[in-house]
């Protein structure tokens, strides 16, 4: 909502979302699914639309379909149907799309996001399973090209209630809701491969004299980053109130609704062409695929594969222990991450150790790897040793570091690990007394410092620890070097 001395403004914004479902095959037809492949080499007949080819359901993919509905909390229908949605568009060889128009798989459901106003329900409407057309190619001057190997990958298009107004809230929609499919494990949500593609309708409430106007809807099509999603929220808002104060017809109904496509470099939308409705796709039931009727029991069988979701896994894992909100989003973000973690909690992994080195450096070592922390391959028995070990004193936290990274790819235990790399903690005070003599040998006016400079005192005292740990090869006690060093220091300033 804005306000200016002649008028109110209300952004209105609802969401279809394309999701695109991990199967192996394509939803109709045996075909493989992949991304880079050489064009046009994953088709068959059914996939090419070719006359006689008769498509059957892929199961796995409705079944994700009402995974991700239950997860919502929408309403699974018993009874669905296919329909034909008609139009011609080189990509689509059929002349037709396969997709549910009235009666949706799943309805009337919900998702929950956190924002800076506190938490926000936004409706779902409808979730419904369809198939995706080719793609246009224009890399050749002159020409365009068409590559249908995407032609009937199964697509999940989730349908939102207008109930967003504010292009932030649509930027936390969007990426909470990519959390949730990714980690349900229906997608793999991959945005730069198009796997999820989000397409916002907009209009706008305008407010003035006492009567409300509402300007057309705009729909942006397949906006493939969070970023874009926002942006073009932005620039539209901005736009149709512009238009409507240039145009006073400029208002919905009175002026058809529209598609536009966002230019990311020029930062605008750019009109593609005014928006079809239901009549314009001439939808009639596909008379070459049987409905599906789901039992209970088959919905039941589905909602066994539900697991915690990520929301009440973070609230528990706050709970129980006691980590930040944040930490916790950080470790849920994954979900083989975050069952990984709670497994090395169960094997005895301290929980704030473990979740430090979760966070820094098994994290930095997958990113390094492009990979998640459960995809470097480390077992949770060899990560809760580790924390162990450090949090226990037997190594320190460069030496765990170390030995984290000698973990990945082999088959050796953090203990024999330390052994051998010579990582092992030294806790004789004796051993270390000699180092912290020659520690403070080498750096005397750091002594000095500490002992007759309270502005020099921690700084110069952080650094014989440092000097102290270089000498012994990383081998010193942290605690009991800690302890003997202000021992040391506090003998020395009281000899004056």
């Amino acid at each position: 909502m804005s306000t200016d001395a002649e008028i109110q403004t209300r952004l209105i914004v609802g969401f279809e979302i394309h999701v695109q479902l991990a199967t192996k095959t394509k939803l109709f037809c045996g075909c493989a699914l992949g991304f880079g492949e050489t064009p046009n080499s994953a088709l068959c007949p059914v996939c090419m639309g070719l006359p006689g080819a008769l498509p059957v359901l892929n199961r796995q993919a409705y079944d994700y379909s009402v995974l991700t509905g239950l997860a919502l909390d929408c309403e699974i229908a018993e009874f669905t149907k296919w329909d034909r949605k008609s139009y011609y568009y080189p990509d689509l060889p059929k002349n037709y799309q396969t997709s549910q128009y009235d009666l949706p798989l799943a309805s009337n459901g919900h998702f929950e996001i956190e924002t800076k106003s506190g938490t926000r329900r936004i409706g779902i409407l409808r979730a419904h399973l369809e198939e995706d057309a080719g793609k246009n190619l224009h890399d050749v001057p002159g020409c365009s090209l068409i590559d249908l190997n995407r032609a009937g990958t199964p697509l999940l298009e989730i349908v939102t209630q207008p109930e967003i107004h504010d292009p932030e809230e649509a930027y936390t929609f969007c990426t909470e809701l990519q959390k949730l499919v990714t980690y349900l494990g229906v997608t793999h949500g991959i945005m730069q491969k198009g796997q999820m593609r989000f397409e916002p309708n907009i209009n706008v409430a305008i407010t003035t004299g006492g009567t409300e106007y509402r300007t057309p809807i705009s729909e942006v099509k397949n906006l493939n980053s969070f970023r874009s999603v926002r942006s073009a929220i932005e620039y539209e808002f901005h736009r149709q109130v512009h238009d409507w104060k240039s145009d006073n017809g400029y208002l919905i109904k009175e002026r058809p609704n529209e598609n536009r496509g966002w230019d990311d470099d020029k930062g605008v939308t750019v009109f593609q062409r005014s928006k079809e409705g239901a009549d314009d796709y001439r939808y009639f039931p596909d008379p070459d695929l049987v409905p599906v009727t789901v039992t209970q029991d088959w919905v039941n069988e589905v909602r066994l594969s539900l697991p915690e979701l990520p929301a009440a896994r973070i609230k528990r894992l706050t709970t129980d222990l006691k980590l930040t909100t944040e930490d916790a989003a950080a470790i849920v973000a994954n979900r083989a991450t975050a069952d990984l973690f709670e497994a090395a909690i169960e094997a005895g992994g301290p929980a704030t150790t473990l979740m430090k080195q979760y966070l820094n450096v098994w994290a930095k070592l997958a990113n390094d790897q492009d990979a998640s922390i459960a995809g470097l391959g480390v077992g949770h028995e060899a990560m809760a040793s580790l924390a162990a070990m450090t949090e226990k004193g037997v190594v320190n936290a460069t030496a765990a570091n170390k030995i984290a990274e000698a973990l990945i790819g082999s088959d050796k235990s953090p203990e024999t690990l330390a052994e051998e790399m010579g990582l092992i903690a030294v806790l004789d005070e004796d051993q270390t007394e000699k180092w912290i003599d020659e520690a403070f040998a080498e750096n005397a006016d750091a002594v000095k410092d500490a002992v007759s400079s309270p502005k020099k005192a921690k700084k110069a005292a952080g650094f014989l620890r440092g000097q102290v740990m270089r000498i012994s090869g990383g081998k010193a006690n942290p605690k009991i070097t800690g302890d003997l060093i202000e021992a040391r220091l506090a003998e020395l300033a009281s000899e004056g």
